[in-house]
């Protein structure tokens, strides 16, 4: 089918773009000896995770018990769900999932360790744990000077395994430029090797040594000690990772395809796509919803995204170059929250939509 036959907005992926991506990935993993455990947030969908399998991921990364329920369905037996399980229905959840074993979670204090140590002990089951460490980002994870107090705490804890040590150095797109980054990245990757070495000193288990982030990902895994990456945006790539020099926008994968509605006598383009198809995330900071390309996914000069309401997406067209009715492809902020908007993606392939995949794991 050809993409002018298609409805708009709709969600597409450059299956060239998206396979290379994925290749690309898993040689600089392969080559360096380390373990990719790609996010799946980014894709939901078991076309692309399949995908990512085959080319040599040791398993895949979960934020939600819903993408963890949905890709021990489709087989896959080694899960890290990265995000701590607090509340009586994620402890039920953790402890019923990891008794057919398989499953990893992540913790950083006594209080979120011990109504699930109560669950596992109770079930007679044993639940493997990392550790998670800030290493900057300052979201979850155990300030690196307690660290070993709270592995030591954790694993007394019956129905509790330390496996390692977990960080998420998402602080790295923060810096100014992309040497800072990569600095940025590689200390955190040494930090965390750093609070390994400790557990170890103490006689804790830490043979997971696992960093996660795709703007980090090309510095923190290369830290000596570490065992494993977990970065998710890759498979795809995106406009915020385009600004921070993890890609070029030949690299970005997935788009939203949208139509002109009206074009305005001050140079601004109305499209049917606004934030409901794609992730409102950073138009405020940056003071764009996107890159405009054509349908060849080629960036349009002089045409910029620069805000977005549910159903229109606002354009500023200095070239006037744009018409009523002609298409657009636009490549969002974030990929992984524009996934999330839909229930379904279009694989595209020379030009053309070749099918429909869909997308799971969505709340």
């Amino acid at each position: 089918m050809k993409l002018e036959e298609l409805p708009t907005p709709s969600l597409l992926v450059d299956l060239d773009r998206m396979e290379r991506n994925i290749a690309a990935m898993a040689a600089t993993f392969a080559d360096a000896g380390l373990a990719l455990r790609p996010h799946v947030k980014t894709s939901k969908c078991w076309e692309v995770a399949r995908r990512q399998l085959d080319a040599g991921a040791v398993g895949f990364t979960c934020s939600t018990p819903a993408e963890v329920a949905w890709l021990r369905g489709q087989g896959v037996a080694d899960l890290l769900w990265a995000h701590a399980p607090v509340g009586p229905r994620k402890v039920e959840f953790a402890v019923s999932t990891a008794r057919d074993g398989g499953l990893t979670v992540a913790l950083d204090s006594l209080d979120a360790g011990r109504p699930l140590s109560d669950a596992a002990a109770a079930a007679g089951v044993t639940v493997p744990f990392l550790l998670e460490v800030n290493t900057g980002h300052a979201r979850l994870g155990v300030d690196p000077d307690r660290a070993v107090a709270t592995a030591a705490g954790l694993a007394a804890l019956p129905g509790l395994a330390l496996r390692g040590v977990m960080t998420h150095e998402g602080h790295v797109s923060l810096e100014s430029d992309r040497g800072s980054l990569e600095r940025a990245g590689a200390a955190a990757g040494a930090l965390l090797v750093s609070v390994a070495e400790a557990l170890r000193t103490a006689g804790h288990e830490a043979a997971l040594v696992s960093v996660g982030s795709t703007p980090g990902v090309t510095s923190a895994p290369f830290a000596p000690g570490v065992t494993e990456g977990r970065p998710g945006t890759y498979v795809y790539f995106d406009a915020n990772q385009t600004r921070l020099g993890s890609c070029t926008v030949d690299q970005c994968a997935l788009t939203v395809l949208g139509t002109v509605l009206t074009v305005r006598d001050d140079g601004r383009v109305i499209t049917d796509a606004g934030v409901k198809a794609m992730s409102s995330d950073t138009i405020g900071a940056i003071g764009s919803v996107g890159v405009v390309c054509d349908l060849d996914g080629v960036p349009l000069p002089g045409v910029t995204f620069f805000d977005g309401n549910e159903e229109h997406g606002f354009l500023l067209d200095d070239e006037r170059r744009l018409s009523v009715g002609d298409l657009v492809r636009l490549v969002p902020n974030h990929a992984c929250g524009t996934t999330n908007m839909w229930s379904h993606v279009v694989p595209v392939r020379d030009g053309a939509a070749v099918g429909e995949w869909s997308i799971a794991a969505r709340h």
